[in-house]
């Protein structure tokens, strides 16, 4: 018996768009899905505001503390994703459709030796800084209008 997506939510998400001073983005290779790009993202704690969770989650990510970021932006409403058909109802339990995301423009202020992806519970087996029509490239393709979306309004941020 298929699965409903229609009945499921979203979950609610925060996602880092980690720019360096040269305006190139920060890419992690996930380590569960070799050749699959992101940028760092993850759920928003019961607790915690978004903002709040996008510091959290880019410290447990990238090893990068908010002493060496400044929030410079932050994307004007949700987007979401869906799952593809193979992944609904294998990841998070079966319990969301996709994601609803809100984004952050960070910028970094330290030392590419300050980025320590071998964290606890690591996500990103190698990473590098990119261009933003690079990394929409490297993105799986289910994530990559909604990457089109996020880069696009903080495009003005970012190295062309």
């Amino acid at each position: 018996m298929a699965l409903d997506k229609s009945k499921l939510p979203y979950r609610p998400c925060v996602g880092i768009v980690l720019a360096n001073e040269q305006g190139l983005i920060f890419a992690g290779e996930r380590v569960d899905t070799p050749g699959a790009w992101q940028m760092p993202q993850g759920g928003i704690d019961e607790d915690e505001t978004p903002a709040a969770a996008a510091l959290r989650e880019l410290r447990e990510e990238t090893g990068i503390g908010a002493d060496l970021v400044r929030i410079e932006a932050a994307i004007s409403d949700w987007v979401r994703y869906d799952l593809p058909e193979p992944l609904l109802g294998r990841v998070w339990q079966g319990k969301y459709r996709g994601q609803k995301q809100l984004w952050y423009l960070l910028r970094f202020h330290g030392d590419d030796t300050q980025i320590q992806i071998a964290t606890d519970h690591p996500e990103f087996s190698r990473w590098r800084w990119m261009r933003a029509s690079d990394l929409i490239e490297a993105i799986v393709s289910f994530k990559r209008e909604l990457y089109r979306t996020v880069l696009g309004e903080f495009s003005a941020h970012l190295a062309p």
